[in-house]
């Protein structure tokens, strides 16, 4: 089974023009990773948001510090004032604080909402977390398949570079560009988590359980990722790959995946949790 999904994966591939290696970590970096949906865009620019205010007020409480600290020292006050109360800067820094973060719930809200409110999907994909290694199933296509990470030997077989080991895998999840993918993620034995940073996904993987995220890839090209949960000795070693491609050639990798893993067949369904 091993031998006939590695042999099936490089079928698959060879169906898929080269793509550019767009969402991965770049070296030096210290910022997030490039934007690639509309999400991503928004926690962005909550992130920028939020660190200009951060950055204001660590600023203003230092500057505050070091006045209190030279015009209210001991040497040049050597008799302390006898009063305890300041009715306007009590009001002050009631209030301020107050607005501030209203303004930071009116914003952040609607990001969180938008992230938790799947649209209507066009692709619906389970997301099944194992120790230590991915499964894809596309239930409206009856497709199922498991991702591995390459070892370094293997990239180049693949078509990645030898910068993207610990990141490629054998198979990837393939994804139409500009189309809604619904993802239903879940574990098969302990909490997992899948993330894909240039896509500002980020949803936990837990047994019993079947959570929903989604996202809306902007621009054709492989994006990856990696569990984002501890989850075992081989924690560091289930990478995620995503490859976002025109719908022409998802059309005819989704035909060639069906063709290939028709006899592979689905494995044991994961119990999930009813509702109450």
């Amino acid at each position: 089974m091993v031998a006939f999904g590695a042999t099936a994966a490089r079928a698959q591939e060879e169906l898929l023009s080269p793509l550019p290696s767009l969402g991965k970590p770049q070296p030096g970096g210290i910022a997030l990773q490039d934007k690639y949906t509309e999400l991503a865009h928004d926690v962005a620019f909550l992130d920028n948001f939020l660190l200009v205010v951060i950055t204001l007020i660590s600023l203003f409480v230092t500057a505050l510090l070091v006045w209190v600290c030279i015009r209210y020292n001991a040497k040049r006050n050597p008799e302390p004032q006898r009063f305890t109360h300041n009715t306007p800067i009590e009001i002050a820094w009631t209030v301020i604080p107050v607005v501030i973060l209203i303004v930071i719930g009116s914003l952040s809200l609607p990001i969180l909402f938008k992230q938790l409110e799947t649209p209507e999907a066009d692709v619906t994909i389970k997301v099944t977390g194992y120790q230590w290694y991915w499964g894809y199933e596309y239930p409206d296509a009856g497709v199922y398949f498991d991702s591995f990470m390459l070892e370094r030997d293997d990239l180049e077989e693949y078509g990645y570079a030898a910068d993207e080991y610990l990141l490629a895998t054998d198979t990837a999840m393939v994804v139409p560009v500009n189309a809604t993918v619904k993802l239903q993620i879940t574990a098969a034995d302990v909490i997992h988590a899948w993330k894909i940073p240039a896509f500002a996904v980020h949803m936990d993987a837990v047994p019993g359980r079947l959570n929903e995220t989604w996202f809306k890839a902007e621009e054709v090209g492989v994006f990856f990722g990696q569990c984002s949960e501890l989850c075992g000795i081989n924690h560091s070693y289930m990478p995620i790959t995503v490859k976002v491609v025109p719908q022409e050639e998802y059309d005819m990798w989704l035909e060639a995946a069906i063709a290939r893993y028709a006899d592979a067949g689905l494995p044991a369904p994961v119990q999930v949790a009813a509702a109450e």
